[in-house]
């Protein structure tokens, strides 16, 4: 939480040197919109995540079960990570950097550039920086994911979305489904079979575009729904 704190002070500084704005440019006040945006962000992400997930196993022999293991402290903590790690990284590529090279350059200019650097930053974090194939994978990945997210604060002007689609992947992909960096959680496989072939293919890209279409298709919702009742 330290660090938080340390990116919000940061924040504020380059918003009021180079702007001559404070934080609340990047929409942290709650309104009934915003607190929407955030539930639509959860549920498309934990909808794609979920079916993702569902679909790495039901072609095969192989299945999730829960982890007998798992406890209450172990689904808690790993939330509360779960939830910096998701603040610590909006607040750095959708944060005062996004809204200041929105305002000196384009949105989809600074957009683009906010996905870049969402995805060289996956190269370090993924630890697969020397390996060209994954350096690809890691950052089509995450900079298609990024690309959505940095699109869905420059139309909504809040973090409220983004945070809600970035949480609500990483929490089923993590707490729910046990992958990444924090071990066993709520749900485990029952083998190590993995999809081959265009199965895999299918669900690799499914994994890519789904939600960043949704995210699309929601911001285009929204700014229709926008224009219609202002």
């Amino acid at each position: 939480m330290i660090g938080i704190i340390v990116e919000l002070i940061i924040s504020w500084l380059l918003l009021w040197f180079i702007s001559k704005k404070d934080l609340s440019v990047l929409g942290f006040k709650p309104t009934k919109g915003r607190v929407t945006n955030l539930g639509v962000g959860l549920l498309l992400a934990a909808s794609c995540c979920t079916l993702y997930q569902i679909m790495t196993t039901a072609f095969i022999n192989n299945s999730w079960v829960l982890n007998k293991q798992v406890t209450g402290k172990i689904i808690l903590e790993n939330t509360r990570w779960t939830l910096v790690s998701v603040l610590y990284e909006e607040l750095i590529f959708r944060g005062a950097l996004l809204y200041i090279a929105i305002e000196k350059l384009s949105v989809k200019k600074a957009c683009i550039l906010s996905a870049v650097g969402f995805g060289i930053y996956h190269w370090f974090t993924f630890n697969v920086l020397g390996n060209p194939f994954m350096m690809a994978i890691t950052f089509l990945m995450t900079a298609i994911a990024g690309l959505s997210w940095a699109f869905a604060f420059a139309k909504t002007n809040s973090l409220y979305l983004p945070i809600g689609l970035h949480f609500g992947w990483n929490f089923i992909n993590t707490v729910v489904f046990s992958n990444g960096q924090r071990g066993q959680a709520i749900l485990v496989r029952t083998n190590e079979n993995q999809l081959q072939g265009i199965l895999s293919l299918i669900v690799f890209l499914f994994q890519i575009f789904a939600l960043a279409l949704l995210t699309f298709w929601y911001l285009n919702w929204f700014s229709k729904n926008k224009k219609t009742s202002s």
